[in-house]
């Protein structure tokens, strides 16, 4: 039986990227339950590729109530129905067999990491008072894409001196902006840019000058279009609302670190059990930013245990 319900969580404050704010996250949430065990997964349809709750209730819906993870992989396409249902299947069998996932899948037993922690577009005034407020955090991310963003990013380095950042312009500049600000990064020591320019534009990357390295997340999707970024990107985002699930998410890392790249993971504004599936992922990554939670008034009943900006294995009563 495969069941599908949508779920919202408020969020702790007003959350803004480019492309427009929001106050809650809206997921959807799956339990696939068989011979008397029930695995779960969460996803968090997005409308920049297309998705919108009802979509993806609807893709979950057309599968077989008896798939298998191997026939969801052709079954669906790339993206977040198959995400949640892909990770409800690997949650179920490790339930069923009465392991871990990470046995089932063949990798080490996952540890704590150290996450980014993202603050949202807004006025340099305010940024600089949010960057302040989480100083003590090694690792900030910060939103930008607009025409006005070198206030914004001095103001946040005025406001956290010694935390490392990463830029996220959710495709939001154009190649001369990004080339015209590019020794100012640097210079304010961003460590990572993160999808500067729009997908569909991104080949003006190839063979300029990297100041700052370069992190492709709109641009990566999954392992098939992997090598057309060459050139382009230093980093790819890895993110199982994109890749369509773990199963995707642990090739597409494996394939990447294979060709060169250096690997961040990401995750859409969702709850704990979002981010579950890519603690396994996460392992080892250069860059980690599983900070959802930490973006919410609430979460799932067993939650991740966050201290500070680290963030421990989930607990098997949520997943895995």
């Amino acid at each position: 039986m495969i069941r599908v319900q949508h779920d919202t969580f408020k969020l702790a404050q007003v959350f803004t990227i480019s492309r427009g704010s929001r106050t809650e996250a809206k997921v959807v949430t799956v339990s696939v339950e068989r011979d008397g065990m029930k695995g779960w997964g969460e996803c968090v349809p997005y409308a920049r590729y297309g998705e919108s709750l009802d979509s993806v209730t609807d893709q979950i819906e057309s599968v077989p109530v008896d798939i298998t993870r191997a026939e969801l992989q052709e079954a669906l396409p790339a993206g977040a129905a198959r995400n949640a249902l892909d990770c409800a299947l690997w949650d179920w069998e490790a339930k069923s067999k009465g392991v871990p996932v990470w046995e089932l899948a063949g990798i080490a037993k996952p540890g704590s990491l150290t996450t980014a922690y993202t603050l949202s577009l807004d006025t340099p005034e305010n940024m600089r008072a949010a960057a302040a407020k989480q100083a003590a955090r090694p690792l900030l991310k910060i939103k930008l894409g607009t025409p006005e963003d070198l206030p914004r990013l001095r103001a946040v380095r005025e406001g956290a001196p010694k935390s490392r950042i990463i830029v996220d312009a959710n495709e939001g500049w154009e190649i001369e902006t990004f080339l015209d600000i590019q020794a100012e990064l640097k210079h304010l020591g961003v460590a990572l840019v993160e999808q500067p320019l729009p997908a569909a534009a991104d080949e003006a990357l190839a063979g300029i000058e990297r100041l700052v390295p370069i992190c492709a997340d709109e641009s990566c999707h999954t392992s098939e279009g992997l090598l057309d970024l060459r050139g382009k990107y230093d980093v790819i985002n890895i993110k199982l609302d994109k890749t369509g699930g773990l199963t995707e998410a642990l090739r597409l890392r494996a394939i990447a670190h294979s060709e060169g790249f250096g690997v961040m993971v990401g995750c859409m504004v969702g709850s704990s059990l979002a981010m579950a599936p890519a603690m396994l992922v996460a392992q080892g990554a250069d860059y980690v930013d599983l900070d959802g939670p930490l973006l919410l008034a609430e979460d799932r009943d067993v939650p991740l245990r966050y201290d500070g900006s680290e963030v421990s294995p989930p607990e098997p009563a949520l997943w895995g």
